[in-house]
């Protein structure tokens, strides 16, 4: 049997101290240990972004990190930053764009959009669609995705929706 390996780490601005087996990912470590079902499971191989995280600041696939490599880290899901209210205007854009449809995709779009958006406030629709091309929808054809997040950058920068 193998052993299991203590670890601490902050979760959503909570502290989380946990015994977990060496090779379980974030991802089932988030969802099954710790209930946070927004990090969603699609392809296990970092390809489709729908398993999208912030550890320590930077964007990350959670089905490709192990939950040890988060020891004394601080982690970041989906709940986090809807809770916080940091996307809330994101959140709202995806809706009133319709960028959503199945919505397996979009806690992984909604993190990597606020990725895109601390690092450049004001991308054009390129810059948007090259940051996004990591992650997958099958629904939208990500016009309406592009649309909500230029429409987010523009009202973030004053401008009108």
């Amino acid at each position: 049997m193998t052993a299991r390996i203590s670890i601490t780490v902050e979760v959503n601005g909570e502290r989380v101290d946990a015994q977990v087996l060496p090779r379980l990912n974030l991802a089932d470590f988030l969802r099954e240990h710790l209930q946070l079902t927004g990090t969603h499971v699609g392809c296990e191989h970092g390809v489709c972004g729908a398993c999208t995280v912030r550890v320590d600041g930077d964007i990350v696939r959670s089905c490709l990190m192990l939950a040890v490599q988060t020891h004394n880290a601080s982690v970041q899901t989906i709940e986090g930053l809807s809770d916080s209210g940091e996307i809330a205007d994101l959140q709202t854009a995806f809706r009133d764009r319709n960028a959503l449809q199945c919505g397996f995709c979009t806690p992984g779009m909604l993190m990597a959009a606020q990725d895109l958006l601390k690092q450049q406030p004001e991308p054009d629709r390129e810059q948007i669609r090259q940051h996004l091309s990591g992650n997958y929808c099958r629904c939208t054809g990500y016009q309406a995705i592009v649309d909500a997040i230029e429409t987010t950058a523009r009202v973030r920068m004053g401008g009108r929706p």
